[in-house]
């Protein structure tokens, strides 16, 4: 059996740029014999953490909601793939509501993502990674994936603005392919 690929789409768009690149890094994961599966956040009931600290104490978050499906997916995966289009200067709401609930898998052990590896793929409006924000999201995963010791495999980003932008652009769709077929490389 292949590797085991997590994607999520931080879009509120099913059909937004961000999620069009997470669609081609699943398949370039696909064709890798990765068991891949993917997941829409805008679509999923995922509640804001509310600082209880229960999760701390016990292991487990206490807020009954679609976390609780994909947490034991998020320890059991060796490879997770997080798409978001810029929004406000930095990655989507559903994105961050989702990390944060990460807050769960930490322990005196440490994070239970520690040591897997990680795809970034980011969209924006602007031609600039800089002056759309986009620089504000990158530098955040590079310091929560520092933190909890896991791995960036790599980072897709580029401009796409209008619904179905990405579909122009064949050498960010070969990125984001390539990015997906790394990722579910057995070995």
């Amino acid at each position: 059996m292949g590797k085991h690929v997590l994607i999520f789409k931080g879009s509120p768009r099913e059909k937004g740029n961000s999620s069009l690149l997470a669609d081609k890094a699943a398949e370039g994961a696909h064709i890798e014999g990765a068991e891949v599966e993917t997941f829409s956040l805008h679509r999923m009931d995922i509640r804001p953490c509310d600082a209880c600290d229960t999760c701390q104490e016990t292991g487990v978050c206490v807020l009954k909601d679609d976390m609780q499906m994909l947490y034991p997916k998020l320890r059991e995966a060796e490879a997770i793939v997080i798409a978001s289009p810029i929004y406000w200067f930095t990655m989507s709401a559903q994105t961050k509501m989702f990390i944060d609930r990460w807050y769960a898998l930490e322990s005196s052990q440490g994070n239970a993502l520690k040591g897997k590896q990680f795809g970034i793929i980011l969209t924006y409006g602007d031609t600039d990674p800089y002056n759309s924000g986009a620089i504000n999201a990158i530098r955040s995963f590079q310091d929560m994936f520092r933190y909890i010791g896991a791995d960036i495999a790599g980072m897709v980003y580029g401009t796409a603005n209008d619904e179905g932008d990405v579909l122009k652009q064949p050498e960010l769709l070969g990125r984001a392919y390539n990015l997906g077929a790394k990722l579910g490389k057995a070995g």
